[in-house]
């Protein structure tokens, strides 16, 4: 229904039907026509847009065509694993368990990631976990800081500051998830002659909330084009699990629980999709902040945020750059 304003209340709702029968065409052709594939991998986290992602892709193309990834850590939640198996057996899609904290271990993750807290936190140590975390785009007025989140064998909490030495060392390290999961995505997908499927939402692909050539990489990116609030629709059209329509969006990546508006978003999801439309479709802060729940001004400080985004994270969609021009491959 209209607002007082004018702008409809509705603007995300779409036709859940028409909608995936457009996308899963779409995965046919592309598959057909540009990738040359037989099917499709996706990497299931027990999330929201894994799970579409995956009812998406056996609708698509069977789910004898489709094969599911289970791959937890030590830092991943307990229910992660069981979650993902769940989806993966409401759409009887075939699933692999690949447990990657042997090679986190290889590749010294866990080492890596202590030393960087202890940076801060000199005590921790075994049986701690930790998350970091950033203010609210209205509490702060010029760069927002990262801090460090630790909890305690006894489940005492510390919080302090994180310099930039140890914030950077952190995410460096936690980098590795991503891209070990996407090796294994396309060890399996090369085996299969199958494509990988990605698995961000608008909000994450636009804003650059993914790691490069780690959850970034992919053939096809089937729920790009969604606000984060019509994969919801999508997942309620689709039957994916109750449970997992009414989990609360995380990270799933530190070892203490993490919501995704506390490490890398304004707001929670339904009013950062809003902000993220009024912002591309250039609706004016007073006419959106009725809709969002938030005052003018702070719409605006959210519209600079994404902006901000868009701007410090334009890298991570950029293809390898060359320093001298190459004539255009054949299509």
């Amino acid at each position: 229904m209209p607002s007082e304003t004018g702008l409809n209340d509705d603007v995300l709702e779409l036709n859940a039907q028409d909608e995936v029968e457009s996308i899963c065409d779409r995965i046919r052709r592309i598959l057909a026509n540009d990738l040359k594939r037989r099917g499709l991998v996706v990497a299931l986290s027990g999330g929201i847009d894994s799970s579409v992602t995956t009812a998406l892709a056996v609708k698509a193309v069977g789910p004898e065509r489709v094969l599911v990834l289970l791959m937890p850590e030590r830092h991943s939640a307990g229910e992660t694993l069981e979650l993902s198996r769940s989806v993966a057996e409401a759409f009887r899609a075939p699933y692999e368990h690949e447990d990657i904290s042997g090679i986190l271990e290889a590749v010294g993750f866990y080492r890596r990631y202590n030393e960087a807290v202890r940076q801060v936190i000199p005590e921790y140590g075994q049986g701690w976990k930790s998350k970091i975390v950033i203010p609210s785009v209205f509490a702060t007025k010029g760069f927002s800081l990262f801090s460090i989140v630790a909890q305690d064998d006894k489940g005492n909490e510390i919080k302090k500051r994180l310099p930039l030495k140890a914030y950077l060392e952190i995410v460096a390290a936690t980098n590795f998830k991503q891209r070990i999961r996407k090796m294994m995505e396309y060890y399996h997908a090369d085996r299969l002659n199958f494509a990988v499927a990605g698995t961000p939402n608008r909000l994450e692909y636009d804003q650059g909330f993914f790691v490069k050539l780690g959850d970034g990489a992919a053939d096809i990116k089937p729920i790009a084009h969604l606000y984060k609030s019509q994969v919801y629709q999508l997942a309620e059209y689709l039957g994916v699990p109750e449970e997992i329509r009414k989990r609360p969006p995380t990270t799933d990546t530190y070892s203490l629980p993490q919501g995704q508006d506390e490490f890398y978003f304004s707001l929670p999801h339904d009013k950062m999709d809003l902000c993220l439309y009024g912002r591309n479709n250039k609706v004016a802060p007073e006419v959106l902040a009725p809709l969002a729940g938030i005052t003018p001004g702070q719409v605006q400080r959210v519209y600079d945020d994404i902006d901000t985004k868009r701007s410090t994270t334009r890298y991570l969609h950029l293809s390898p750059l060359l320093a001298g021009d190459v004539p255009e491959l054949a299509k």
